[in-house]
């Protein structure tokens, strides 16, 4: 006989966030890959880390990076997880919201706000050391590739790029895609070219430095002082910032619950591969020498891949160089979208100030938010160029705390707003608990090393204020700023302090799926 039954599923009770008017339905899972890609930029990240980590730790730059892969793979599982239960483009500041309450949550939001700003700076200053160079080489004029180190044509250049970067960005997430298939396809191309042009000379003509390859390269284990071993899983972490911009496209996603989640993961594995064969590229072609080419050399430090372009890749040489800047622009582009949508989250809870909601009617994106960010940014990359001659470093340093701050409260809040069922299942145990947990974990001892280490003047640029670094102040200092405004915003919108998201969520009980058993009579 058949009989029609109702098998009800484990009780999963998911929120509907509050409608923001954003282009939903848009985004894909290879769409949302590329955007997250050319958030993270391997090209501009590589010339910006490579030299920060193999400052700290040589020939272990490959162990490195695979240990700050590490941390950001299993965060993204606690991310997925945490989309799957509520989609929302707030991301990091809206589920810690629900599981710590609107205290962290703010502070989580600010720190993802921040840590974006750093980024734009970083990446509006390489935009430009790129542009110049790529002209200097095209015209063979040296003292137009000298320009961008001339301060006041930098700064004033930066916020040119940061100005079109706010325009193209306020346009609609349509534009941005299709921007990016162009700039990220480009990018990938050539460094894919570089790195492989780069082992064909080593196989043929041997290593210049006689460096034959490795496996020891890929242990992080052995060889490492602490201090370094820190040192540079900072910059590794850094190098991976970005693929949670797949997680605050959840909205605009063709499948909300799903498509952000795979996005993300397919995202940092094709970095991580990107990575891994670069550096090896790189290293067996120029070594780690602190002389010439060399990778530990402080004169190629901020800019690798402008010294190694020509030597590895002869006439073709400027295309890696144009590559850089496609790399650096696209970045700077898709990096708008995340923190304009985090703030067009607290915009929206009441976090922020309601302008922060304002979503433009004609291309569906926060325009006001995302002009914020830009403004904020332009200012912030002036006042750290005016304190540091090598802002670059800096930047970098100083983010690595961020990262690990925001990314380490949203693994941690995974396991706690799951806490309930986190044992219902041995799927559960592994995405919602181990993973969550020991990525987080791991975040916060590179944070707490991280924040002790900036106030050494040496392990940036070497600027300070008081005897004390300015990654301390660009890093800590800012998020101890955000608890001073997070008071301000409590006494000005008190709402949100009192109820947090309760107010604008609404609950969501998935029906019993109806069933067909057939059974023997």
């Amino acid at each position: 006989m058949s009989i029609l039954s109702e098998l009800p599923p484990a009780a999963q009770t998911s929120e509907r966030p509050v409608d923001k008017g954003l282009a939903a339905g848009t985004i894909g899972t290879f769409s949302g890959a590329v955007l997250g890609i050319s958030t993270v930029a391997p090209g501009y990240t590589l010339t910006a880390s490579i030299g920060l980590i193999v400052a700290a730790v040589g020939l272990k730059m490959p162990a490195i990076l695979l240990v700050g892969f590490v941390p950001m793979f299993l965060t993204a599982y606690a991310y997925r997880e945490l989309n799957a239960r509520m989609p929302d483009c707030g991301a990091s500041f809206t589920w810690s919201t629900k599981a710590f309450g609107p205290y962290v949550g703010w502070m989580c939001g600010w720190g993802m706000v921040m840590a974006t700003v750093i980024v734009l700076s970083n990446l509006a200053a390489i935009a430009v050391e790129f542009f110049y160079l790529f002209l200097g080489r095209i015209f063979s004029s040296p003292g137009i590739a000298e320009l961008a180190d001339h301060k006041g044509i930098n700064i004033a250049t930066t916020l040119v790029f940061v100005a079109i970067a706010t325009l193209v960005a306020g346009r609609g997430i349509t534009t941005s895609e299709r921007v990016q298939y162009v700039l990220v396809g480009f990018q990938m191309i050539i460094l894919l070219a570089f790195a492989v042009a780069a082992l064909v000379h080593v196989a043929r003509h041997g290593s210049p430095t006689q460096l034959s390859f490795d496996l020891d390269w890929f242990d992080p284990f052995t060889g490492l002082t602490l201090s370094a071993f820190m040192i540079g899983v900072t910059g590794s972490i850094f190098a991976f910032w970005g693929w949670d911009t797949c997680l605050t496209l959840g909205e605009e996603s063709k499948d909300p619950k799903r498509v952000p989640g795979r996005a993300g993961l397919l995202c940092v594995l094709s970095i991580l591969l990107t990575y891994l064969l670069v550096a090896v590229a790189v290293m067996m072609y120029a070594g780690v020498g602190d002389t010439g080419l060399g990778l530990g050399n402080e004169e190629n430090a901020d800019n690798v891949f402008g010294a190694l372009a020509d030597p590895v890749l002869g006439w073709a040489g400027p295309l890696l160089l144009l590559a850089i800047l496609a790399s650096s622009a696209a970045s700077l582009q898709t990096t708008f979208l995340p923190a304009a949508r985090t703030m067009l989250a607290m915009g929206a809870y009441g976090a922020f100030p309601k302008k922060f909601s304002k979503v433009s009617p004609r291309y569906l994106v926060p325009t006001f938010s995302t002009i914020v960010a830009g403004v904020v940014t332009g200012a912030f990359y002036a006042i750290v160029s005016l304190l540091s001659e090598r802002s670059l470093l800096d930047t970098v340093a100083a983010l690595g705390i961020m990262i690990c701050w925001y990314y380490g409260i949203t693994a941690f809040a995974c396991v706690w707003y799951f806490r309930k069922e986190l044992f219902t299942s041995a799927r559960n145990v592994v995405f919602k608990f181990l993973f969550p947990l020991l990525g987080g974990a791991m975040l916060l001892a590179v944070f707490l090393v991280s924040v002790r280490e900036s106030m050494d003047p040496d392990n940036g640029s070497g600027a300070s204020i008081g005897g004390i670094g300015l990654v301390f102040y660009m890093g800590f200092g800012i998020l101890l700023l955000g608890a001073v405004l997070m008071l301000i915003a409590r006494r000005r919108n008190p709402d949100f302090f009192r109820r947090g998201l309760d107010a604008h969520t609404t609950p969501v009980t998935e029906e019993p799926v109806p069933v067909l058993i057939t059974a023997d009579a």
